[in-house]
């Protein structure tokens, strides 16, 4: 028996996995009617993310950003240990492996930085963009990971929604789309889409079987520490006696619906699907944007744009029907 055989025995009479058996869990996938509900939580996730773009813009508009997002996660610390601790009871200890958090954390808050910084220099439009690439590099990223395998009809579903998405940002406007320029602010934004797209194969991978408001707790604390550091100094210079109460109910929603909410969907959908497939339903969140600006009277766009948001359905449509 080679050196590898024998330390893989080891490790199976140990207990401890064999990379065999963590390719072959990364590679099994939820079925029936457990894949029906992984597919419904990152589409209840998609539109969930696209009230962020409203009301975060709104809350923008009375807060620091940077400032803002602090305050977002360190409510959801405390509430989400409250939780934890007290409601559920859970034993108050260092998790296993604690640096897990500390990537995950570091991935979400330079994707969540890098928005912000990005959008100084650039249009939304062109940070929507760069988004679609989000799907396709987690395809990537979960291979290098996890050795996690998307089928080819997956990724050509995936492509397809892919250009759905990007005429619904472009508003269907050809002309933009041709003269669209990748500039600093692109480039900033590519490194936060970047992380996003490795944050998301993690969840999956760093898992050790945690109850999920445990792990949203740690990953919450691992964000955190990462964003007080550029915005420790906003905190300090803000005036939260001009914040208006709409501001603080804006800031509760972001803390409870926009962070704890929408991870746990994600969670839920990464432990279960492949990680493209549950970063796919994103293409649909510029078409639930554009509803939702309409519903709240800000406007709605030409039909023309309709028919991006049309062949972003069909594409992920069929994506859902694939198998994984």
């Amino acid at each position: 028996m080679d050196l590898q055989g024998k330390s893989s025995t080891v490790l199976k009479a140990s207990g401890f996995p064999t990379s065999d058996t963590l390719r072959a869990r990364h590679n099994t996938h939820a079925r029936g009617r457990e894949k029906l509900m992984a597919h419904l939580a990152v589409l209840l996730f998609a539109l969930l993310l696209a009230t962020s773009f409203s009301f975060g813009g709104i809350a923008a508009h009375m807060i620091d950003p940077v400032a803002l997002t602090a305050i977002r996660y360190a409510i959801t610390v405390v509430l989400t240990a409250f939780i934890c601790f007290r409601v559920k009871a859970y034993p108050m200890r260092v998790p296993r492996r604690p640096w897990r958090f500390a990537v995950i954390g570091g991935l979400m808050a330079t994707y969540m930085l890098s928005m912000f910084i990005a959008l100084q220099f650039t249009a939304p439009v062109a940070t929507g963009a760069i988004f679609t690439l989000m799907p396709l590099m987690s395809a990537v990223f979960a291979w290098v990971l996890m050795r996690q395998r998307t089928r080819g009809r997956v990724l050509v579903s995936l492509i397809i929604a892919a250009i759905g998405a990007i005429w619904v940002i472009f508003h269907g406007d050809l002309q933009a789309m041709l003269a669209f320029d990748v500039g600093k602010g692109e480039m900033i934004y590519f490194i936060g889409v970047t992380a996003h797209s490795i944050y998301v194969p993690l969840l999956r991978k760093f898992n050790e079987d945690e109850p999920p408001m445990v792990f949203m707790l740690w990953t919450a604390m691992g964000t955190l520490f990462f964003v007080l550091f550029p915005a420790f100094p906003r905190l300090v210079a803000l005036d939260y006696t001009a914040i208006p109460l709409l501001g603080w109910l804006l800031i509760l929603y972001l803390a409870v619906v926009m962070t704890i909410v929408t991870f746990l969907l994600l969670q839920y959908a990464s432990q279960r699907l492949p990680a493209p497939k549950v970063l796919a339903y994103s293409y649909l969140t510029p078409s639930f944007v554009i509803i939702l600006e309409g519903l709240l009277g800000h406007g709605w766009a030409a039909a023309t744009v309709f028919a991006g948001a049309l062949i972003t359905a069909c594409g992920l449509a069929a994506m859902a029907l694939l198998p994984d």
